[in-house]
C-alpha cells in the first residue's frame, strides 16, 4: 500500500463502509477502482469477508476434481479463490480452473497478488474476466466453459439494496422475486447440470428474503437446495417479516490467526465487529423433482432467547428457531444446552405426538 495511505486508512474504511450501507446511493459502480477505497476494502473488508467464508466452506459438500472448472461472479480481489485455499487443503493439489468475472480490474490483479502472497499454487489456474453482469437483463454475456462450481459472493446486494425501503416485501417482494430470478439464470447459465451453485450475501434482513426468493427460482430450474435447507417443501421464512434466515458467529469465539492489527484497525475505524453474519444457499445438480430427498433433522437459524419457565421453581428454559420440512420449528430446552448449539447446526429434536405450537410464531415446539 502506497505510504500516503496509512494514516487515512481507518478513515478511508468508515467512509466505505458508509457508501456500503447508509450512504449506498451515493457508491459508483466502479468504486474499487480508487486506490484509496482499494486500499481500505483490501485492509478491512477482505479479511472479514474471508473469516466468513472459512466458517462456511469446510461445512459444505463441495466435492470438485482434476480439471474442474470455478466460475467466480463479482469476485472483486479473489476472496472466494484465497478463502477455498485457505479453508480447504485437501482441494490444494489438484488443477483446478477459476474463471474469476468482475467489472474492476485493480481488485482481480490486488486478488491474484493476495492469493501468491498466501502460498497460492500454481496448479490453480486464475483467469480474470473484466465485465459487468447485467442483472436486470438476465444473460450471459460470454459464454465461458461450462463450470462444475459456479459462486458469487456478496454480488447480489449490489442491485436489490437499491429497492426503496420496504419495496422488496410489498405485492408479495416482486421486485426482490424478479432480481432473484435473473440471478438465478445468470448463475444456471455458467453452470454444467451437474454443477452446484453457492452464493453468498450479508445476513441482514433484505438479503435473507432475496435467499428465499433464489431458493425458488432456483426450484423452478429443478435445481433442489443442499444446504442450509434440509427440504425441498416452501421456505417458512418466505414471507415472515421479522424472521430471515442467517446465521451469526461471535468473532471472540474464532481462532482469526494474526487477528490482533485486525482488531486493533477494526476499532480505529469506529466499526469493530463482534459477529459475522451473513445468508447462503448451495444448490445441488438439476434434478428430476420426483427424486428430491427430504431430512428429518432441523437447521438452526437464529440466536438463543429466554423462553418463560412453565413454572416458578423450574429450570430457566431458551429457545431457538429452526427451519424443517415441517416448517418454522421454536427448539426449546434447558437455558445452558440450547446456548451451546452452534448457528447453523443440524439437529435432531423431539417433536411432541400433539405438535404443539408457539402462540407467538405458530411454530412447531421441539424439546432439544
Amino acid at each position: 500500500m502506497p505510504a500516503r495511505f496509512h494514516s487515512s486508512l481507518p478513515s478511508r474504511i468508515a467512509e466505505l463502509s458508509r457508501l456500503l450501507t447508509s450512504g449506498r446511493g451515493d457508491r459508483s459502480l466502479s468504486y474499487l477502482n480508487r486506490p484509496d477505497f482499494l486500499a481500505a476494502y483490501l485492509h478491512y473488508f477482505l479479511p472479514w469477508n474471508l473469516c466468513r467464508l472459512c466458517i462456511l466452506l469446510p461445512a459444505l459438500d463441495i466435492n470438485l476434481s482434476a480439471g474442474d472448472t470455478i466460475t467466480d461472479i463479482g469476485s472483486g480481489p479473489l476472496t472466494f479463490v484465497s478463502a477455498l485455499w485457505i479453508s480447504r487443503p485437501d482441494l490444494r493439489s489438484l488443477p483446478l480452473e477459476f474463471i474469476c468475472i468482475d467489472r474492476c480490474a485493480p481488485a482481480m490483479e490486488a486478488g491474484k497478488k493476495f492469493f501468491a502472497a498466501i502460498g497460492g499454487s500454481d496448479k490453480w489456474k486464475i483467469n480474470p474476466v473484466k465485465e459487468s453482469i447485467n442483472v436486470t437483463a438476465a444473460k450471459v454475456t460470454r459464454r465461458q466453459k461450462p463450470a462444475a462450481l459456479v459462486c458469487a459472493v456478496n454480488m447480489f446486494n449490489e442491485t436489490y439494496e437499491n429497492l426503496p425501503h420496504g419495496k422488496y416485501q410489498r405485492q408479495g417482494g416482486e421486485g426482490l422475486r424478479r432480481i432473484a430470478a435473473n440471478s438465478a439464470r445468470i448463475m444456471q447459465g455458467y453452470a454444467s447440470p451437474s454443477a452446484s451453485i453457492l452464493t453468498v450475501e450479508p445476513g441482514v434482513p433484505q438479503s435473507g428474503h432475496f435467499i428465499a426468493f433464489l431458493r425458488d427460482a432456483f426450484l423452478e430450474l429443478k435445481r433442489p437446495p443442499k444446504s442450509p435447507c434440509t427440504h425441498t417443501a416452501d421456505c417458512p421464512l418466505n414471507s415472515a417479516k421479522k424472521r430471515w434466515c442467517h446465521f451469526a458467529f461471535e468473532t471472540s469465539n474464532l481462532r482469526l490467526g494474526a487477528s490482533n492489527e485486525l482488531r486493533r484497525l477494526s476499532s480505529a475505524t469506529g466499526i469493530p465487529k463482534e459477529r459475522l453474519v451473513f445468508s447462503y444457499l448451495l444448490t445441488g445438480p438439476e434434478a428430476d423433482p420426483a427424486s428430491y430427498q427430504t431430512s428429518e433433522q432441523v437447521r438452526v437459524i437464529s440466536d438463543a432467547f429466554p423462553l418463560p419457565p412453565a413454572h416458578p421453581r423450574a429450570v430457566r428454559r431458551s429457545g431457538r428457531y429452526g427451519c424443517s420440512a415441517k416448517g418454522l420449528v421454536l427448539l426449546a430446552g434447558e437455558k445452558n444446552r440450547i446456548e451451546k448449539i452452534n448457528s447453523g447446526a443440524l439437529i435432531t429434536p423431539e417433536i411432541t405426538v400433539k405438535e404443539q405450537r408457539d402462540a407467538k410464531s405458530g411454530a412447531l415446539i421441539a424439546e432439544v
